[in-house]
């Protein structure tokens, strides 16, 4: 069972964590894009788009919180330590 263990380790650590990061950095752009958007448009044009594009990158982002959340949850209830998002 140890090597499964360290194998999901590894996989988690060389996959897993660099897509968690990029998530995060890809839906808090999006998300501080789209204020800046929706702050340049203030005139009224495309302000339920903007609206839309602000809680789509909210949504995003507790997305990818949600997915560290059961992530750390699943690999503590398996036993399996979590590993560093930095080698």
């Amino acid at each position: 069972m140890e090597p499964v263990k360290e194998l999901l380790r590894e996989i988690i650590k060389l996959i897993v964590n660099p897509v968690i990061v990029l998530g995060f950095v890809v839906a808090t752009i999006y998300f501080f894009y789209s204020i800046i958007k929706f702050i340049w448009g203030a005139d009224g044009k495309d302000l339920e788009t903007n609206k839309k594009s602000i809680m789509y990158g909210i949504l995003g982002l507790f997305i990818m919180f949600s997915v560290y959340g059961i992530l750390r949850i699943v690999l503590a209830t398996l036993g399996i330590p979590y590993p560093s998002f930095f080698p």
